[in-house]
């Protein structure tokens, strides 16, 4: 092998390979189970590290926070309600106008 190629990373994964290559069945399922486990427990570790990064809401703003929420959703509803009652009066208003015409 030349001496560039040994120094660098892509020969470090071609000697991998040739040993994977020469590793017997059972050695291939407990090197994959052992990274498999290393992934899981990095993965936890991760997932802890980053919810210690996590910035919580204080309950008096999560107090406020619904209720805006809550009178958000109370205003909206209450004006498709006024939109729906405009618009069901006035198409009774034009049904009733072409009935009075037609007869």
């Amino acid at each position: 092998m030349p001496k560039e190629l040994r120094n660098s990373s892509g020969a470090k994964e071609l000697m991998k390979n040739k040993e994977k290559k020469t590793m017997s069945i059972s050695q291939k399922v407990v090197d994959f189970q052992t990274k498999k486990k290393k992934k899981k427990t990095n993965f936890f570790q991760d997932l802890k590290m980053e919810m210690k990064k996590v910035s919580w809401t204080s309950k008096d703003e999560l107090k406020i926070c619904t209720k805006i929420v809550l009178g958000a959703i109370f205003a909206l509803g209450m004006g498709i309600y006024v939109i729906d009652l405009i618009l069901r009066v006035t198409l009774q208003g034009m049904t009733n106008i072409t009935h009075f015409i037609v007869r």
